[in-house]
């Protein structure tokens, strides 16, 4: 049905040529058409819809995005009259008037919860095109701002703020940060840009401004409700992760690096012979004989099947760092730079980073593998599927340098199987841990999951953990972690956690980095994963024969060691706890580090709170983040009781307390008589 729509009577003379356009009922989809631009609103799930808008021609399907190829159905009604459309979905309302602005508002009451919003009342509209050749546009989508408005998510960052109100953060990929385009806001919409575009988000408080530097069509998806309402909306458009293995949710031992299959067989029978708790040991970059073979070298690695079934009899499962990068001196280049299983260039050469490999004195330039190509993606399982899964059952991958970390970073000049660097960059990551995963499921594995350096939307139903990346190792790192960990909680991605103690550097023999250590310990046992890992000193220069200072838990002398051997039995006590709250990950949506404000929103304070937050439904944590601290201070959300888990003392939420925290404990709070075994 088509329906030109009447002109309102209080369209502005000052506009340039204001458009009266034509609206129509597709599909149970409200679209609205005018001056070269068609616009497509249709329902995608209870209470959400998906925005598209395109000059030049009706929208497009199949561009690489985010969201499930599929809508939930959803019951919807779309009708016109006086000037304007209307679509219904559940809860929220689009209301599209002649001249084709949007309104999203509150079913029930008719409030507004979001607009767009003019750039200026003679141009730009809220959605602008400028036109960068081949049918490719700079696209900024326009929405109003709000006074006191909180905006939470957008992946993972190191600027340390929770609420990210006032900022400009690049859409990019990059070591430590991370772009996933998902927005939390305290008007209680989730608004996810379906475009894996390099470009920008602008949070000012004149308006909010999205941008993708060079894509075809302006997409966008969102939801009206609670911030746990948008989590469940959210993934279950994006896909939800895997339940996590049982084993996962263990202590994971690391370091910068095990050279030898007996250094780090010798770690493995440590932590047993001192009888401590360890499920996952790594083994990190350099194992392997080349760069983007996806082997072990036999002079440093001769056995590895006896390596693994000796782990299996510890009870300790063995992780295997795999890069996408690929030396010249790789068995496999000639073979997939033959095939175009490469990224490529617009401009100059394939190689796109230096780095060094073996038997080479300097670095070499190493290609990646284009992870949006099916057929590379099928190629690079294949190696790593007939080099480590099958002859030794290796089923669980580390997928560092994933950004993939090019040098420069220049995404203009890539050109992928997808499309071109600029449209399609930030999708990488998440192709990336695509690979991994259908190459299990194909294989006939159940248990999935992969570590990574980078994601994008959607990473989380292919199985993929996030580490905060290579970061510092003082007290002002480990506060932004927190921050950095709640965003990404928001931005769909249950599993997370930090390399603990920070990465560059940390002196083992230093007392001032061992309080460090014992502090970040602590938060990194309260966290989705528990992983020790860091390059410490006394470090050496990047090349294949590189190690680090040691970095176990004995590492840190008797005092701190006893620490943290008291909180890796803490985590062992919780893990049914832990999984019980990956299964609500799992079946729900729901992240396992939460912010307050998720399970509390109607307790004003706790949309402020950045230093502490629900590690699962039942346990606040308050992690101490300053040297020499021995109290710490912390918000207990208003309705429910709290209990302190090492006194017993019991609190009424809504107010700040100050409790005890010496250097062997950090604040935990129970929830309304939760009883979990915290104490021993």
């Amino acid at each position: 049905m088509i329906q030109p729509a009447e002109i309102q009577p209080k369209i502005s003379l000052a506009q340039s040529s204001p458009t009266v356009g034509t609206f129509r009922e597709r599909d149970g989809a409200l679209e609205w058409s005018g001056r070269q631009e068609t616009l497509r609103i249709e329902p995608w799930g209870p209470d959400a819809v998906r925005v598209r808008a395109r000059l030049g021609g009706p929208v497009l399907d199949g561009l690489p995005g985010a969201l499930l190829a599929d809508a939930p159905p959803t019951e919807s009604t779309v009708k016109t009259g006086d000037g304007e459309a209307r679509l219904t979905v559940g809860a929220l309302t689009v209301r599209v008037n002649a001249e084709g602005l949007i309104r999203f508002v509150r079913t029930d009451d008719g409030g507004e919860i979001l607009a767009e919003e003019r750039a200026h009342f003679w141009w730009p509209g809220p959605r602008l095109y400028t036109a960068v050749g081949n049918g490719h546009h700079r696209l900024e989508q326009r929405f109003a701002a709000y006074d006191g408005e909180k905006l939470y998510g957008l992946g993972q960052h190191q600027h340390g703020r929770l609420d990210q109100k006032g900022l400009v953060l690049d859409l990019v990929q990059r070591n430590a940060e991370v772009g996933i385009p998902v927005l939390t806001s305290s008007r209680c919409y989730t608004l996810l840009w379906n475009n894996p575009a390099i470009g920008r988000v602008e949070l000012a408080h004149n308006g909010t401004r999205w941008v993708a530097d060079s894509a075809r069509q302006i997409d966008y998806w969102i939801t009206a409700g609670t911030p746990a309402d948008g989590q469940r909306r959210y993934s279950a458009v994006t896909g939800r992760t895997p339940m996590l293995p049982e084993w996962a949710a263990g202590f994971w031992q690391c370091k910068l690096r095990y050279r030898t299959q007996d250094e780090l067989l010798a770690v493995a029978r440590e932590y047993k012979r001192r009888g401590l708790p360890l499920d996952v040991i790594v083994c990190d970059f350099f194992h392997w004989t080349h760069l983007g073979e996806w082997k072990f070298d036999p002079k440093e690695w001769p056995d590895p099947a006896a390596m693994v079934r000796e782990l299996d009899e510890l009870g300790v499962k063995l992780v295997v760092s795999v890069w996408p990068s690929v030396s010249p001196l790789s068995e496999n280049h000639p073979l997939m730079e033959q095939r175009g299983y490469f990224i490529g260039t617009q401009y100059g050469p394939m190689a796109h980073a230096d780095w060094p490999d073996k038997e080479v004195a300097s670095t070499v330039q190493v290609a990646f593998y284009d992870a949006t190509n099916p057929e590379a993606r099928e190629f690079v399982w294949s190696r790593v599927r007939d080099n480590y899964l099958v002859p030794y059952g290796i089923k669980a991958f580390w997928l560092d340098a994933c950004e993939p970390e090019l040098k420069p970073g220049f995404q203009e000049n890539l050109r992928y199987w997808a499309g071109p660097g600029l449209e399609v960059g930030n999708l990488y990551p998440a192709e990336n841990a695509r690979t991994f995963y259908e190459g299990l499921k194909d294989s006939g594995e159940d248990e999935i999951i992969t570590l990574n350096r980078s994601a994008w939307a959607g990473s989380q139903r292919y199985g993929a953990a996030l580490w905060s990346g290579d970061i510092g190792t003082d007290f002002a790192t480990l506060r932004r972690q927190i921050a950095a960990g709640l965003n990404t909680a928001l931005s769909g991605i249950p599993w997370w956690n930090t390399d603990i103690g920070g990465f560059h550097g940390g002196d083992p023999d230093e007392k001032e980095y061992r309080e460090v250590m014992v502090r970040w310990f602590q938060f990194g046992a309260l966290s989705p994963l528990m992983r020790l890992h860091g390059f410490r000193e006394p470090g050496m220069p990047l090349g294949p024969e590189m190690t680090g200072g040691p970095n176990e838990v004995w590492s840190y002398g008797e005092e701190a060691g006893a620490i943290l051997e008291r909180y890796l039995r803490l985590r062992e006590r919780l893990k049914p706890y832990v999984l019980q709250a990956m299964r609500e990950a799992h079946e729900e949506g729901l992240p396992v580090m939460r912010p307050l404000f998720l399970e509390f929103p109607e307790d004003q304070a706790a949309w402020s709170v950045d230093d502490a937050y629900l590690f699962g439904r039942d346990l606040l944590v308050a992690p101490v983040l300053t040297a020499g601290a021995t109290a710490r201070t912390v918000h207990l959300p208003v309705g429910a009781t709290w209990t302190d888990a090492w006194t017993g003392e019991t609190y009424e939420g809504g107010a700040a307390v100050t409790v005890d925290a010496p250097l062997d404990r950090i604040p935990l709070f129970l929830r309304d008589g939760a009883r979990l075994p915290v104490a021993e």
